[in-house]
């Protein structure tokens, strides 16, 4: 007896493929309207994907067994850039290990310990930005966040193997962006050959570069470094063994996946919605001059992550076992996508779901299976602390200095980058010097090392 699935599309899996890639959001709503909160869609070479968007539903598969339910095959397009080790491709006891051994280094206090540094690398870059022209955030957000990785996860210094690393992260990142990464090849198709075997150059002579610093670190020690690096040296497994070299690597690509293009894109978010926003930006603007405390700053964090979450699905999960989900019987081999979107845009969830209203999260924090940015239950995202910190330093760092000016008469719509959403025209605004603030002087005092008044 063949498992009846929701319902969805019925055109062919390319057509299904080209329309999630082109028109991301524009696909969940059509499905949404014509199928209800649960619809099955099928894409090129992939299993069979179910949409889910009722909070009951989501609840259901975040508390599944985890041998039910593996969100590390239901992303194992990731391989080829994060390593087999990585703990999103991992599954059941593996994955809580890794978990465990990982878990200390992003905890929030640690976090908190590199606000300095963030903040330094965030002063520094948005400096030099143009004013009184139109530009484009996201690269230049792009440009922060990958500095703010390589220093603060990497433990990297200013130099020759900074500037050498961050080059060749830089191209191997931009190879995650084509669509024929998203795309399972069979095995041996193209290797050597084409933009895949560009790829693999490139990850392999990144692979090097991360070896020989790994080796060096382990070396010479890293006492009292606070650097995520430094923590992940210093864990253990259970039977008190190190991580291996091997580990190592696949988390730091991880923490450079997770936490390089999804925070620049929610930057350039943030911006693209608060420039056409003006009662909520000249709030948020206010808050942070008065420097008394950061509610409404988070509360428009939150929603700027709610109206457009850069990952639209939390980890697929693929089926191991028949599972029961929201009355429906899903058999092995379908994966359920728990879809951040839709569940964001629903009105019995949210009201007025298309308004920008930070005021939502001062009224009421985020629902645990209605506010999905960080996805949920045991997978969710371990470097939550580290990316809401960095959002709101460079949040402060921007508006400290600079006046926003809309292009444009309405925020941008949605393009596709591989895994992440992001403005399609990167996210243009105009600057303007603000000018009767305290910035310059606190900007001085951290430059001549000393401490700003509490």
């Amino acid at each position: 007896m063949k498992t009846k699935l929701p319902p969805g599309p019925r055109m062919p899996a390319l057509l299904q493929t080209l329309g999630t890639w082109t028109r991301p959001i524009a696909s969940l709503e059509r499905g949404r309207a014509r199928y209800g909160k649960r619809f099955t869609v099928r894409a090129l070479r992939q299993p069979p994907f179910v949409v889910l968007s009722d909070p009951e539903d989501i609840r259901e598969v975040f508390m599944s067994p985890p041998e039910v339910l593996h969100p590390g095959e239901g992303a194992r397009i990731l391989e080829p850039i994060v390593g087999r080790n990585s703990v999103i491709l991992l599954d059941e006891s593996p994955h809580l290990e890794q978990r465990k051994l990982m878990l200390p280094a992003f905890h929030g206090e640690r976090m908190e310990r590199l606000a300095d540094l963030m903040m330094e690398l965030a002063e520094r870059e948005v400096e030099m930005w143009p004013t009184d022209e139109e530009i484009e955030l996201h690269p230049r957000l792009q440009n922060l966040t990958l500095e703010i990785v390589l220093r603060a996860v990497f433990g990297l210094e200013q130099g020759a193997r900074l500037d050498a690393l961050r080059e060749v992260l830089t191209k191997l990142l931009r190879f995650s962006e084509n669509p024929l990464s998203l795309i399972p090849l069979p095995e041996g198709l193209m290797a050597g050959r084409g933009p895949v075997g560009e790829m693999e150059a490139v990850t392999a002579e990144a692979d090097g570069m991360i070896f020989a610093l790994i080796e060096e670190r382990r070396k010479t020690g890293a006492q009292g470094a606070e650097d995520v690096l430094a923590l992940l040296l210093a864990a253990e497994h259970e039977d008190g063994s190190p991580m291996s070299d091997a580990e190592l690597r696949d988390e730091l690509m991880t923490a450079l996946v997770a936490g390089h293009e999804t925070t620049a894109s929610q930057l350039a978010w943030a911006f693209t919605l608060l420039v056409h926003q003006p009662r909520e930006l000249a709030r948020l603007v206010a808050e942070i001059d008065a420097g008394e405390e950061e509610a409404y700053l988070t509360a428009s964090i939150q929603e700027v992550m709610r109206c457009r979450p850069v990952l639209i699905n939390a980890e697929p999960r693929l089926v191991k076992q028949p599972v029961r989900i929201g009355g429906v019987d899903y058999p092995p081999g379908v994966v359920l996508l728990c879809n951040a979107y839709l569940v964001h845009h629903d009105p019995e969830v949210y009201p007025q779901p298309y308004a920008f209203r930070p005021e939502r999260f001062l009224e009421r924090a985020p629902g645990t299976y209605t506010w999905l940015p960080f996805g949920g239950g045991r997978r969710r995202c371990l470097g939550a602390s580290f990316a809401m910190l960095e959002m709101k330093l460079v949040l402060r760092a921007v508006l400290q200095r600079y006046e926003l000016l809309p292009v444009g008469e309405r925020p941008e719509t949605a393009r596709r980058r591989s895994i992440t959403i992001s403005p399609a025209q990167g996210a243009r605004v105009i600057l303007r010097e603000r000018s009767g603030t305290q910035l310059d002087a606190q900007v001085a005092q951290r430059r001549a090392g000393v401490p700003a008044a509490a």
